[in-house]
């Protein structure tokens, strides 16, 4: 069905997690025609190595490799130094170039990182191999005024960053995932990762089918195009909700049953209204 939907990049799963996993991932790597395969790494070798066995199979694969960069995470969840984390995403992106021609970084909580370690471990990333820098706000707490900034920011002062793709990864835990995602492609993004209906952990991630569906109804403000066949939205959103368990509600823009439903007679009388 993704397929279908002419998605640019599907992001198939974590490889190591499981073999379930792996499995998944290989089989869609298998299967899928047309677009781009990903397999989630962290930055260990045996991760990287993981990954590539799963999705080599692709006609266009990807290893997206991973650490978390925020001082918060780096004391608690690491326990590392600053210095360690640069080590280790440089030799990550470094060893995963060698497999596959396509590799994305992200810096774990970028949006609640120190903006300068941002633009040092993005820049040797890219000297390092990486094809796409991904800019995620991975607890959702970011603002859509200074999430701009932040992508305006890091093109600005990333040195080599007409080498890469800038990517953001959104996260909707103040429900802000879309505009935040919206507002990174005003400012220099050129992929957005996001899911079907925003399913995703905690409170979702960015609904693709709301962000396509601004995209195109907005042209005249975002001037951006993508390839999605907005025809197959609605059959996707409805099979994601079987497949899950998670059911649609309502008032959910774009997917939801009431969304274009005029109920108020005055907005009944203005839908009848020829342009």
């Amino acid at each position: 069905q993704l397929e279908n939907l002419n998605v640019d990049v599907i992001e198939a799963g974590f490889p190591i997690a499981s073999p379930g996993d792996f499995e998944g991932v290989k089989l869609v790597a298998q299967t899928i025609k047309g677009c781009t395969i990903a397999g989630l790494a962290r930055t260990l070798k045996k991760d990287i190595e993981r990954a590539w066995e799963a999705i080599k199979y692709s006609e266009s694969p990807r290893i997206h490799t991973f650490i978390a960069t925020s001082p918060i995470h780096m004391k608690y969840k690491l326990q590392i130094s600053s210095e360690q984390v640069l080590e280790g995403a440089v030799e990550a992106v470094r060893y995963a170039r060698k497999l596959c021609p396509e590799v994305e970084f992200s810096a774990e909580d970028a949006s609640r990182s120190e903006k300068e370690f941002l633009y040092k471990i993005f820049e040797e990333v890219i000297k390092a191999g990486a094809t796409i820098i991904n800019v995620p706000d991975t607890v959702g707490y970011a603002q859509p005024e200074e999430f701009g900034r932040l992508i305006k920011d890091i093109k600005e002062n990333v040195s080599n960053i007409e080498k890469s793709v800038i990517s953001v990864h959104c996260h909707n835990d103040l429900g802000l995932a879309v505009a935040n995602s919206l507002e990174a492609m005003q400012n220099g993004a050129t992929q957005i990762e996001c899911t079907i209906n925003g399913i995703g952990e905690r409170a979702g991630n960015a609904s693709l089918e709301e962000i396509v569906m601004a995209l195109q109804t907005r042209m005249d403000i975002y001037h951006k195009v993508t390839r999605i066949n907005s025809t197959q939205i609605y059959p996707i959103s409805r099979l994601v909700s079987k497949l899950t368990g998670f059911t649609i509600q309502p008032n959910k823009a774009i997917v939801g049953k009431n969304a274009f439903a005029h109920e108020a007679g005055i907005h009944q009388a203005e839908g009848r209204i020829p342009p």
